[in-house]
């Protein structure tokens, strides 16, 4: 399956899943918790206030090596958002790449997403565990905090 026709089919429209597609166009889904959700919503929340260039996005499709995995929140420059905004899904990654774990997810799979991320152009990866605490990663290592957005806090309350 394509991601084109993943979007387009009347019965994945409104799931209370994430879905994403591995190399061989296998649906992949994982649920979404209340949470999740409100996690997502705090962290655009706060990069709106902070990154006030760009976009802030969530569910964002990126074509990966190993198939179309979908970042939980995004943040891409002005240039990135008209080199995809008329597309069905991104070849390139957003400049940061945001996960939020799911009780699904794990951390051997958060790290492969990571690697994919910075494949296609992420400058950083932040993974949000199930406290609100956020880890930064560049290409290179963890970092401390965010170089892109260093007001960015290093834990979030719900």
């Amino acid at each position: 399956m394509e991601w084109q026709q993943v979007c387009a089919e009347p019965n994945l429209q409104n799931l209370p899943y994430h879905i994403e597609l591995n190399k061989q166009g296998q649906l992949i889904m994982s649920p979404a918790s209340i949470k999740h959700v409100f996690y997502q919503g705090e962290i655009i929340t706060i990069l709106n206030q902070i990154l006030t260039t760009g976009k802030v996005v969530p569910e964002f499709p990126v074509e990966t090596s190993d198939g179309t995995k979908v970042v939980d929140v995004a943040w891409l420059t002005k240039q990135q958002v008209e080199l995809v905004k008329e597309k069905i899904s991104s070849s390139i990654a957003p400049l940061i790449c945001i996960e939020v774990l799911s009780l699904s997810n794990t951390n051997k799979e958060m790290m492969q997403k990571k690697k994919l991320y910075f494949e296609k152009g992420a400058k950083e990866f932040w993974l949000c565990d199930e406290n609100g605490l956020i880890s930064f990663y560049n290409q290179k290592r963890k970092l401390k905090r965010s170089q892109l957005a260093p007001e960015f806090p290093q834990q979030i309350e719900i």
